[in-house]
Protein backbone atom coordinates (compact mmCIF):
# COMPACT_ATOMS: atom_id res chain seq x y z
CA UNK A 1 0.00 0.00 0.00
CA UNK A 2 1.31 3.28 -0.82
CA UNK A 3 1.14 6.37 1.31
CA UNK A 4 0.08 9.69 -0.36
CA UNK A 5 2.42 12.66 -0.71
CA UNK A 6 1.93 15.01 1.96
CA UNK A 7 2.59 19.04 1.02
CA UNK A 8 5.45 20.16 2.90
CA UNK A 9 5.75 21.98 6.03
CA UNK A 10 5.85 25.36 6.16
CA UNK A 11 9.41 27.01 6.03
CA UNK A 12 10.84 23.42 5.23
CA UNK A 13 13.52 23.03 2.60
CA UNK A 14 11.43 21.17 0.40
CA UNK A 15 8.83 23.81 0.62
CA UNK A 16 11.59 26.58 -0.35
CA UNK A 17 13.02 24.99 -2.86
CA UNK A 18 9.40 24.58 -4.45
CA UNK A 19 9.15 28.72 -4.05
CA UNK A 20 12.33 28.66 -6.33
CA UNK A 21 10.97 26.87 -8.88
CA UNK A 22 7.84 28.95 -9.07
CA UNK A 23 9.36 32.18 -9.17
CA UNK A 24 11.95 30.41 -11.62
CA UNK A 25 9.39 29.19 -13.79
CA UNK A 26 6.93 32.29 -13.53
CA UNK A 27 9.96 34.80 -13.82
CA UNK A 28 10.33 32.98 -17.49
CA UNK A 29 6.41 32.79 -18.47
CA UNK A 30 6.47 36.64 -17.73
CA UNK A 31 9.29 36.84 -19.52
CA UNK A 32 8.03 35.24 -22.51
CA UNK A 33 4.94 37.03 -22.32
CA UNK A 34 6.29 40.06 -22.90
CA UNK A 35 8.48 39.17 -25.38
CA UNK A 36 5.55 37.82 -27.54
CA UNK A 37 3.62 41.15 -27.14
CA UNK A 38 6.54 43.41 -28.20
CA UNK A 39 7.19 40.89 -31.72
CA UNK A 40 3.03 41.33 -32.44
CA UNK A 41 3.42 44.89 -31.38
CA UNK A 42 6.76 45.47 -34.18
CA UNK A 43 3.98 44.08 -36.97
CA UNK A 44 1.14 46.29 -35.42
CA UNK A 45 2.50 49.03 -34.81
CA UNK A 46 4.01 49.97 -38.22
CA UNK A 47 0.49 49.59 -39.81
CA UNK A 48 -1.78 52.99 -38.96
CA UNK A 49 -5.48 51.11 -39.43
CA UNK A 50 -4.17 48.61 -36.64
CA UNK A 51 -3.87 50.80 -33.99
CA UNK A 52 -6.60 50.08 -31.83
CA UNK A 53 -4.94 45.89 -31.95
CA UNK A 54 -1.18 47.51 -31.27
CA UNK A 55 -2.98 49.40 -28.19
CA UNK A 56 -4.24 46.34 -26.70
CA UNK A 57 -1.58 44.66 -27.17
CA UNK A 58 0.20 47.43 -25.35
CA UNK A 59 -1.54 47.23 -22.56
CA UNK A 60 -1.55 43.67 -22.06
CA UNK A 61 2.33 43.82 -22.23
CA UNK A 62 2.32 46.75 -19.44
CA UNK A 63 0.37 44.42 -17.56
CA UNK A 64 2.93 41.27 -18.02
CA UNK A 65 6.34 43.69 -17.46
CA UNK A 66 4.76 44.70 -14.35
CA UNK A 67 4.58 40.54 -13.40
CA UNK A 68 8.12 40.93 -14.35
CA UNK A 69 9.28 43.10 -12.81
CA UNK A 70 7.29 41.43 -9.47
CA UNK A 71 9.26 38.31 -10.48
CA UNK A 72 12.80 40.08 -10.99
CA UNK A 73 12.43 41.35 -7.05
CA UNK A 74 10.86 38.01 -6.02
CA UNK A 75 14.45 36.38 -7.60
CA UNK A 76 16.29 38.16 -5.27
CA UNK A 77 13.84 38.07 -2.16
CA UNK A 78 13.34 34.39 -2.75
CA UNK A 79 17.06 33.59 -3.37
CA UNK A 80 15.79 31.98 -7.20
CA UNK A 81 17.74 32.77 -10.34
CA UNK A 82 16.01 33.07 -13.50
CA UNK A 83 16.34 29.77 -16.16
CA UNK A 84 18.99 29.08 -18.23
CA UNK A 85 16.67 28.89 -20.94
CA UNK A 86 16.48 33.27 -21.16
CA UNK A 87 18.00 34.13 -24.59
CA UNK A 88 15.83 30.92 -26.05
CA UNK A 89 12.74 31.99 -24.63
CA UNK A 90 13.57 35.44 -26.08
CA UNK A 91 13.59 34.45 -29.93
CA UNK A 92 10.98 31.94 -29.44
CA UNK A 93 8.90 34.74 -27.65
CA UNK A 94 9.58 37.14 -30.67
CA UNK A 95 9.09 34.90 -33.59
CA UNK A 96 5.84 33.55 -32.18
CA UNK A 97 4.68 37.26 -31.07
CA UNK A 98 6.01 37.99 -34.46
CA UNK A 99 4.65 35.10 -36.49
CA UNK A 100 0.93 35.34 -35.08
CA UNK A 101 0.95 38.68 -35.78
CA UNK A 102 1.82 38.41 -39.39
CA UNK A 103 -1.03 35.84 -39.60
CA UNK A 104 -3.41 38.14 -38.14
CA UNK A 105 -5.10 39.78 -35.37
CA UNK A 106 -7.05 37.07 -34.89
CA UNK A 107 -4.22 34.59 -35.03
CA UNK A 108 -2.64 36.96 -32.56
CA UNK A 109 -5.22 37.23 -30.40
CA UNK A 110 -5.36 33.34 -30.41
CA UNK A 111 -1.95 33.34 -29.38
CA UNK A 112 -2.68 35.19 -26.11
CA UNK A 113 -5.50 33.13 -25.46
CA UNK A 114 -3.89 30.10 -25.58
CA UNK A 115 -1.21 31.20 -23.78
CA UNK A 116 -3.28 33.06 -21.19
CA UNK A 117 -4.95 29.25 -21.26
CA UNK A 118 -1.91 27.12 -19.72
CA UNK A 119 -0.98 30.73 -17.53
CA UNK A 120 -4.23 30.53 -15.57
CA UNK A 121 -4.25 27.01 -15.01
CA UNK A 122 -0.49 26.86 -13.66
CA UNK A 123 -1.21 30.25 -11.67
CA UNK A 124 -4.40 28.31 -10.13
CA UNK A 125 -2.12 25.17 -8.93
CA UNK A 126 0.03 27.13 -7.87
CA UNK A 127 -1.95 29.17 -5.63
CA UNK A 128 -3.53 25.95 -4.37
CA UNK A 129 0.02 25.00 -3.52
CA UNK A 130 1.31 28.06 -1.94
CA UNK A 131 -1.77 27.84 0.20
CA UNK A 132 -1.27 24.90 1.37
CA UNK A 133 2.87 25.87 2.33
CA UNK A 134 1.55 28.49 4.44
CA UNK A 135 2.51 30.68 1.43
CA UNK A 136 -0.36 33.52 2.20
CA UNK A 137 1.27 36.19 0.76
CA UNK A 138 2.68 35.29 -2.44
CA UNK A 139 -0.35 33.15 -3.15
CA UNK A 140 -2.54 36.11 -3.18
CA UNK A 141 0.08 37.63 -5.15
CA UNK A 142 -0.17 35.24 -7.61
CA UNK A 143 -4.06 34.52 -7.69
CA UNK A 144 -4.06 38.42 -8.53
CA UNK A 145 -1.23 37.77 -11.75
CA UNK A 146 -4.21 34.59 -11.85
CA UNK A 147 -7.18 37.25 -12.61
CA UNK A 148 -4.91 39.75 -14.79
CA UNK A 149 -3.81 36.82 -17.09
CA UNK A 150 -7.38 36.00 -17.25
CA UNK A 151 -8.62 39.28 -18.36
CA UNK A 152 -6.05 39.02 -20.86
CA UNK A 153 -7.56 35.45 -22.05
CA UNK A 154 -10.77 37.29 -22.18
CA UNK A 155 -10.23 40.10 -24.34
CA UNK A 156 -8.59 37.67 -27.13
CA UNK A 157 -11.74 35.34 -27.08
CA UNK A 158 -13.63 38.60 -27.29
CA UNK A 159 -11.86 39.47 -30.31
CA UNK A 160 -12.24 36.38 -32.52
CA UNK A 161 -8.99 34.54 -31.16
CA UNK A 162 -11.18 31.31 -31.92
CA UNK A 163 -12.07 32.69 -35.92
CA UNK A 164 -8.67 32.46 -36.54
CA UNK A 165 -7.23 30.65 -39.58
CA UNK A 166 -6.42 26.91 -38.24
CA UNK A 167 -7.13 28.04 -34.82
CA UNK A 168 -7.32 24.51 -33.06
CA UNK A 169 -3.79 23.47 -35.09
CA UNK A 170 -2.34 27.40 -33.69
CA UNK A 171 -3.66 26.96 -29.84
CA UNK A 172 -2.95 23.36 -29.54
CA UNK A 173 0.42 24.04 -30.58
CA UNK A 174 1.17 27.10 -28.66
CA UNK A 175 -0.60 25.20 -25.54
CA UNK A 176 2.20 22.32 -26.03
CA UNK A 177 4.87 24.88 -26.35
CA UNK A 178 4.09 26.98 -23.31
CA UNK A 179 3.69 23.36 -21.02
CA UNK A 180 7.32 22.12 -22.54
CA UNK A 181 8.96 25.48 -21.59
CA UNK A 182 6.87 25.27 -18.04
CA UNK A 183 8.47 21.76 -17.44
CA UNK A 184 11.84 22.98 -18.75
CA UNK A 185 11.83 26.09 -16.25
CA UNK A 186 10.68 23.68 -13.38
CA UNK A 187 14.48 21.86 -14.16
CA UNK A 188 17.30 24.25 -15.62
Amino acid sequence: MSRAKRPPLPGSRSSREAVKAMVRVDHAGEYGAVTIYQGQRAVFDRIPSKGRVAAQLKQMEADEQHHLDAFDALIAARESRPTLMMPLWQIAGRALGIGTALMGEKAAHACTEAVEDVIERHYAGQVEALETMGETGLAAQFAQFREEEIAHRDTALHEGARDAVGYPVLSAAIKTGCRTAIAICKQV
